[in-house]
């Protein structure tokens, strides 16, 4: 698979996803208002609480996913139908002892909502309602919807957005109508929640047998499957550690944040998380299409080619992560105010901790598709101490600084962890080129985005983010600082870095062809 064709396979994804993305976000957004209006702080922060409940249980997934698009990147390259054919399978067969484990976790937890929600001033079946529901929606993906990952393996990921995606902005839409206009809108939000779940389910399925006709799965040979390939057993054992340390990451802050507040500082905290997500799956449906070209790419060995385009995609994502870290630290307030009022609002430290994580978060995607391409989860330790990390220094400093505290902790985890180790591990055991070479590369967008933020800063009277009172000026001023920021950041590093250089002279090369 050439070059161009990759790029090409990834533009489309990335299009796509894109016009879903924005389209859901203007939903999300709208329906968190109503939600808001409507049903009030405690049962969004209860809706919060039960998806990061069912998230724990989801840890049960093990990686499953992870570990079979690595494997699926070489048969799909040969086009060996029979491997392909096993593998998902393979995966299949495991999903479904997955599936059970999860139903019964879900069983043991109901049984302490008591006590989990003793705080909650809603009666007790809203807890277990909406926890059921989302159950519902889980087991789906473990019983009928593995199949999609050969999709993604297959930079096909636009098929998933056209079907699966498509009913969750019609689930949407639905909810928020319901909740608005019907009597009883909770339960309207929950039944709506579960039907269009297994419609989702219906669509997608429908387009994988269309795509590709020649799969026929076996789960009867799944044990059997399991001896032929033991790689992926091996990188799905290492990815339940990985694994431990994003939901460290990404699910147990909510957790402390209630069991040190509310489950108003939790829907409150829930709404800058939102826009944090938000910002998040922006930069996911710009390059996560990528990923399987990643893949393909390193399949195929071309080291020279390998580095290249490695250089290229931390200078675009750098760019485009620190525009957006500009962004939420500085009009996120004054749209929090426009958007649901001022009592909304948390004060400026935990907001810049917020866009520290974020900044990680979204710099880190470079380093983490180039060890996912490479299958390297074999450092076990470095999860397993990022979670020690993230959660004994959140409940530590969360006790005596509260939110600050439990946000400095997750920020403490991510810079030993993400920004010191993950370089060192991608550079000597993948790359195999001596960590100097990042270094080099990290310091010149570094000093790059310095002058960029200093010369911005002094263009710009930040004080006069105060005249905002409509969203049309906070438009208005958002996209003049971005504009600057973001054209002044990307000339200064085509002078200066390579990746960049290449970066735009592959897209212009694209427009001209």
């Amino acid at each position: 698979m050439g070059a161009v064709s990759r790029t090409t396979k990834s533009i489309k994804n990335s299009i796509v996803a894109l016009g879903f993305y924005f389209i859901n976000l203007i939903l999300q957004f709208f329906s968190r208002k109503v939600f808001l209006d409507h049903l009030g702080t405690e049962v969004l922060g209860l809706n919060t609480t039960a998806t990061n409940l069912l998230q724990i249980l989801n840890i049960a997934e093990l990686g499953i996913g992870a570990a079979t698009v690595c494997t699926l990147y070489k048969p799909l390259i040969k086009n060996d139908i029979e491997s392909i054919n096993e593998i998902i399978s393979l995966q299949g067969w495991m999903y479904r002892r997955i599936a059970w484990i999860v139903i019964s976790g879900s069983v043991i937890i109901m049984c302490f909502f008591p006590l989990i929600f003793a705080k909650m001033p809603l009666p007790m079946w809203y807890a277990y309602a909406s926890f059921g529901v989302l159950l519902i929606s889980a087991l789906l993906s473990y019983f009928f919807n593995y199949k999609q990952i050969l999709l993604s393996a297959d930079q096909k990921e636009y098929k998933i957005q056209y079907s699966y995606k498509t009913s969750m902005l019609l689930k949407t839409l639905c909810q928020l109508m319901a909740i608005k206009y019907f009597n009883d809108g909770y339960i309207w939000w929950l039944i709506f929640e579960a039907l269009f779940a297994i419609i989702a389910s219906v669509a997608l399925n429908v387009v994988i047998r269309k795509t590709y006709p020649f799969l026929q799965t076996d789960l009867s040979k799944g044990k059997l499957l399991k001896q032929k390939y033991p790689d992926i057993i091996t990188k799905i054992k290492q990815l339940f550690f990985h694994k431990i340390s994003g939901l460290a990451l990404s699910q147990t802050s909510t957790l402390i944040i209630y069991a040190y507040a509310s489950l108003t500082l939790v829907a409150i905290y829930g709404n800058y998380m939102l826009i944090i997500q938000g910002i998040t799956a922006l930069m996911s449906a710009v390059f996560n299409s990528m990923n399987a070209g990643i893949g393909n790419l390193v399949a195929e060995g071309n080291k020279q080619r390998i580095l290249s385009v490695f250089e290229e995609l931390f200078s675009i994502r750098f760019l485009l992560s620190t525009t957006v870290c500009l962004g939420v630290y500085s009009l996120t307030p004054y749209f929090i105010k426009l958007w649901i009022g001022s009592k909304y609002i948390l004060d400026n430290y935990a907001l810049l901790l917020l866009v520290a994580i974020l900044y990680i978060n979204l710099t880190r995607l470079t380093i983490d598709s180039y060890i996912f391409a490479y299958g390297l989860f074999r450092d076990v330790w470095a999860p397993i101490t990022e979670a020690f990390i993230n959660i004994v220094f959140s409940i530590v400093f969360g006790h005596f600084w509260g939110l600050h505290g439990i946000l400095l902790g997750v920020l403490t985890s991510l810079i030993i962890i993400i920004c010191c180790w993950k370089p060192f591990f991608l550079f000597k055991y993948g790359l195999k080129e001596s960590l100097k070479q990042y270094i080099i590369i990290y310091i010149k967008h570094v000093v790059a985005f310095t002058i960029t933020t200093l010369l911005v800063f002094k263009i710009f009277n930040m004080e006069s983010l105060n005249s905002i009172n409509n969203f049309i000026s906070w438009i208005t001023y958002g996209a003049k600082l971005l504009g600057l920021f973001g054209l002044i950041q990307m000339s200064l590093l085509y002078i200066s870095v390579a990746g960049m250089r290449n970066f735009i002279h592959r897209i212009r090369s694209l427009i001209i062809n």
